[in-house]
């Protein structure tokens, strides 16, 4: 299932999330003007869980929040950003815009720890926005549950187009997450992809809604 747009307009312009989607666009553009440097580029300001297992410094800490806006290829890119888009701006229209800013380093902060914690000795280096948006669709979830999502869904050769339930679409989105992170536990992330990083942030996400988001909003629109 690709989602398209949700059917909820936003209360005002939701820059902080616009932001966000410039600033990992404009740092991929940086890193494939790199070239032949990117690898450098990308072991230097990466996540990498076994640097934590030998003492967190201030270096460590500061590679939690650059590898957030970091990607390793132009589908990692557009798959994060196209569930940014769709799901950030009500959220953020929920929060408040400093409050989402708090919110989604938050949630990036405790999806880097979900890695670190099931892969401690991996010296692979991990990059992509995609745990801190978990956190966003986590409170999606929480904060609009009775929402329709625009879907595309693939039937062999054929594409159909139709409006799903949000808590289908996302409750969805992490089931397949989390039976992944099971099936690679004790070994690499399957297909290079750090699963319990998105669970992390997701569950992050669903913890921490109600906390960041403005109670008048969240009266609201939970009842939507």
């Amino acid at each position: 299932m690709i989602p398209i747009r949700d059917q909820i307009p936003t209360r005002r312009v939701p820059f902080v999330n616009y932001l966000l989607i410039l600033t990992n666009i404009i740092v991929f553009v940086f890193q494939w003007l790199a070239g032949s440097n990117q690898e450098a580029i990308v072991y230097q300001f990466a996540l990498i869980p076994a640097s934590f297992s030998n003492g967190i410094g201030l270096g460590d800490l500061a590679d939690v929040f650059t590898s957030m806006f970091m990607h390793a290829g132009l589908a990692h890119l557009g798959g994060n950003m196209l569930y940014l888009w769709i799901f950030g701006d009500n959220v953020e229209d929920s929060m408040g815009h400093g409050r989402f800013f708090l919110f989604y380093l938050a949630g990036g902060l405790v999806a880097s720890l979900a890695h670190i914690f099931t892969n401690p000795g991996s010296q692979i280096p991990t990059v992509g926005a995609s745990g801190a948006i978990a956190s966003v669709l986590g409170a999606y979830l929480v904060l609009y549950p009775n929402s329709k999502v625009l879907t595309i869904i693939p039937l062999g050769f054929f594409l159909r187009m139709t409006m799903l339930p949000a808590a289908f679409v996302l409750g969805l989105w992490f089931v397949l997450q989390l039976f992944s992170g099971v099936i690679s536990m004790g070994g690499p992330d399957v297909g290079g992809v750090a699963f319990w990083a998105h669970i992390g942030g997701f569950v992050a996400g669903v913890i921490l809604a109600k906390i960041f988001a403005k109670k008048r909003y969240a009266d609201t629109i939970v009842r939507w």
